[in-house]
This record gives C-alpha cells, structure tokens and sequence, in this order.
C-alpha cells in the first residue's frame, strides 16, 4: 500500500471523520470572549458590561457561568488640588444567567458579591516586580495587606479602611440577534444596572446605570481556527452620592477578542478592553481611560462545559489593578 492509498483508508475511518466533524464544529459553537471587569476601586462601581458572544442562547434554554476574580491595586498620586490613594485588593464572585426568550433573543441576569479587603497578594507582586527589574510605583515602600482607598479634591471625596463585603450592583440586559450569516452574527444588548450594592462599602455605586452595546463575533475568514469578537457602546451613569460632584456620567466602552483553539479541547485567548474615565479627574488612576489585555486557556472538559483561567494586565498604567487573576466556570447548552 503506497502512502496516498494509506491516507485515503485512514480517512474513510469513521472515527476519523468523526473527530475532524468537531475540530471543525466546536470553534463557531462553543466560542466566547473572556469576562474581564475592572475591579479597580471607583469604576469597579460601574456599570460596564464584560465582553460576551453576539449569539443569542437557543429559546427555552438556559446558559450559566460562575466567574471569580481577584484584583490587586496600588495607586498613590496627587496634585495641587487632588489627593488619590488606591491600596488594597477586591474580590468579585459573579453567578450569570442567560435564558433564551425566543429565536435570536435571550434576557441576562448577572449577580455578583465583592469583599474589599487588604487582601495577600502584595508579597507576590513585589517579588514579581524585584524578578524583573521592573517599577512598583512605590508600592513596596508601603506596608503591605492594607486597605486604604482615599480620594480628595474641592468638590467632595471618599474614603474606605474598613474591610467589607456583600452583595453587589445586579444587572439585567436583554440581547437581540439582528444579523447573521454563516460565519458571523451581530448583535444588539440593552442593559441596565441596579444600584443594589452598598456604596458606602465600595459594593456598588448606589445608582442605577443603563447601557447600550453591539456586539460581533465572527470565524476567522481563512482555514485558520479563530473566532474574533468585538463589541462598543455607551453607557449613562446614573447619580452615585459616593462620587456626586466629580463623577462622569457618559462613558464609552469597547473590546476585541481572539480565540485560538489550537486542540481539540483547548483554546488561547487575548483580548483588549477599554472604557472612558469614571471622574472628572486630573489624576491618572480615576481621570484618564482605561486600557486591559487578558491572555486566558479555556479547557472544554466535557460536553457543554468549560473552564477558563486568566490574567488581566493594566495596558495604561494606573488606570486598573495591577494584576487580576480569573477563574470561569461555564455552561452552554450549544456546545
């Protein structure tokens, strides 16, 4: 049997086929951005929706996903009329809800719960920092594991010692599938988010915000196993008495995702998220906007589910934490 007749038999094996119909199946079907927040202290508060799948979940179908993420912050600036101290470390458990309400429709409910606390991560990233060479904008010059969020300036301020937790700002968006084809969907998302979370403890922000979104996901247009995502939108601040006097109120958001699934079970992930500034604000940390790159694994262990780990880095120093780390766990009736 010479080597062309040998291939031809390999692939006649129904096994074979079998295999290379999900290689090919899975990427379209099972594909999703990461969720990425950021957990920096003031727009934490805020009502910025993650990156999700323009796909709508199938009607009368639930999806679900558990996501953690633990942030560590340090920011220490001032100038003639502000004073901003951003030190210590938050913890967000978020459980997400899809449900489809008919063809290219579903409704997504999000519900999270935060602990703000001085947190244990500061020894490993001024080891992190020492391995490299690299500048920890003088957060090794501080005591370490403390909680100490501190802003001032001539129209108002906050403050938080105190470690808290509880539950956070709900929010609920509804999802409308207007375009899609055979490589790619488009969509449309309405959001709202409840001011259900403590402001005073940094849970929430104690008002309610509403935003708009759209949203693509689309294969890569070659014999390359990618599937991009992107979305852009708006979003109304709604008044927090926290931030009253120096908060913005109209900010913009957007993002770009890659998926390479590069095995049969496992994808890479990098993904670039921004949003415009949650104060009105000289100061780097709460005035200018924010830039994130993720690089996550996503592991599908088992039909319908998948678990994702990540790592969230701060593109523009200062303007999110300076490293979070995530773990997702998520079902997919579409898988």
């Amino acid at each position: 049997m010479n080597g062309v007749d040998f291939m031809a038999h390999v692939l006649r094996a129904p096994r074979v086929l079998g295999l290379l119909a999900i290689l090919s199946a899975l990427p379209v079907s099972a594909s999703e951005p990461l969720y990425v927040k950021n957990l920096s202290p003031v727009a934490g508060l805020i009502g910025l929706p993650s990156q999700r799948d323009a796909q709508a979940t199938p009607s009368g179908e639930v999806a679900a996903a558990l996501y953690s993420s633990v942030a560590n912050d340090y920011v220490n600036e001032s100038s003639d009329t502000e004073f901003l101290n951003l030190d210590g470390e938050t913890l967000r458990v978020a459980l997400e809800l899809r449900y489809g309400l008919a063809e290219n429709w579903d409704i997504q409910l999000e519900v999270p719960w935060l602990q703000q606390s001085g947190g244990d991560l500061d020894g490993v990233i001024d080891d992190w920092h020492d391995f490299w060479g690299m500048s920890d904008g003088g957060r090794s010059d501080v005591p370490r594991d403390i909680l100490n969020y501190q802003y001032t300036s001539p129209a108002g301020g906050f403050s938080l010692q105190d470690d808290t937790s509880g539950m956070g700002d709900i929010s609920l968006s509804l999802n409308h599938v207007f375009y899609q084809d055979e490589s790619s969907t488009v969509s449309l998302a309405l959001g709202y988010k409840f001011g259900t979370g403590d402001e005073d403890d940094f849970l929430g922000s104690g008002a309610d915000d509403a935003f708009i979104a759209l949203r693509f996901s689309g294969a890569q247009m070659s014999d390359l196993p990618l599937t991009w995502h992107g979305q852009a939108g708006y979003l109304r601040a709604g008044d927090s008495n926290l931030l009253d006097g120096f908060q913005e109120q109209n900010l913009w958001f957007a993002g770009l995702a890659v998926d390479w699934q590069f095995a049969q079970r496992w994808s890479l992930i990098a993904q670039l998220d921004g949003h415009a500034a949650p104060l009105d604000s000289s100061l780097t940390g709460v005035g200018d906007d924010a830039v994130m790159a993720t690089l996550g694994t996503r592991w599908y262990f088992a039909p319908h589910w998948s678990i994702d780990f990540n790592f969230v880095e701060d593109i523009r120093v200062a303007t999110a934490p300076d490293v979070t780390f995530q773990a997702s766990l998520r079902y997919r009736p579409r898988f």
